[in-house]
């Protein structure tokens, strides 16, 4: 399979994991906090910028850097639930009944953010060599 073809599913799969996320994320936050008052909806603008990169600058150096910032996003995300008060080590998170589903997207955000990562890296440095990718 060609790189790129990888690199947009890979890149698309990050996305659809982390508004799973973000939607996880406020529907079991708790009343007051600033997810509970749908703070992720901030989120949005980011994604698309994401998914144009993805679907409509493929291929290109900005293509690339956009998917390269959004793989980050999407395999610091688990880093910063384990390292946050409440996360994934400190036991919060199996206290509550979707614990599965949401531990679950944390490994699928950080198993494709990665790929992506490696792969749009992969890219960018076939680029600044003049190489056919």
């Amino acid at each position: 399979m060609k790189q790129n073809v990888m690199l947009t599913i890979a890149s698309l799969l990050s996305i659809l994991f982390m508004t799973l996320h973000l939607t996880s994320d406020t529907v079991h936050a708790r009343v007051g906090t600033a997810e509970a008052g749908g703070s992720t909806l901030i989120a949005v603008p980011i994604l698309v910028v994401w998914l144009h990169g993805t679907l409509v600058l493929a291929e290109r150096r900005s293509g690339y850097i956009i998917m390269l910032v959004g793989s980050l996003l999407a395999s610091g995300m688990p880093v910063i639930h384990v390292m946050g008060a409440g996360g994934v080590f400190r036991g919060q998170i199996a206290k509550s009944s979707p614990a599965f589903l949401f531990v679950w997207t944390l490994h699928a955000l950080g198993v494709t953010g990665i790929f992506s990562l490696i792969l749009s890296a992969r890219g960018l440095w076939s680029l600044q060599r003049g190489q056919p990718r």
